[in-house]
């Protein structure tokens, strides 16, 4: 696997992640902490994982914007995706797109000296 394409995998697999774990906070961490009056809270472990996730999505989202050379556009877009929620899962099935579309692409011819 190419390297532009293991960038692409890898944000893919960490934008899945930070998603998941985002809905996990708020859906879960959150309305237990609320319905149980503050006995059980989950927002501390759940924050924490859900943040170091984000901070590892943002740097390999620089990564792919570099590699891949998107335009501004599309890097804000797949940038605002793991601040929606739900919209992370969208974003990993895009990249997964570009992806394959990386894998069917002609390498490109060698330099000629």
């Amino acid at each position: 696997m190419d390297t532009t394409r293991a960038d692409l995998f890898r944000l893919r697999v960490i934008s899945a992640a930070e998603a998941t774990s985002f809905l996990l906070l708020l859906g879960f961490g959150s309305v237990l902490k609320r319905a149980t009056d503050g006995d059980v809270d989950l927002v501390l472990p759940l924050g924490l994982l859900h943040g170091a996730l984000f901070v590892a999505f943002l740097a390999l989202w620089v990564v792919a914007w570099y590699r891949v050379r998107w335009t501004v556009g599309r890097a804000a877009l797949y940038l605002i995706s793991s601040v929606v929620p739900f919209a992370g899962f969208f974003a990993e099935r895009k990249l997964k797109g570009e992806q394959e579309r990386l894998s069917t692409a002609p390498a490109p011819a060698p330099a000629s000296a």
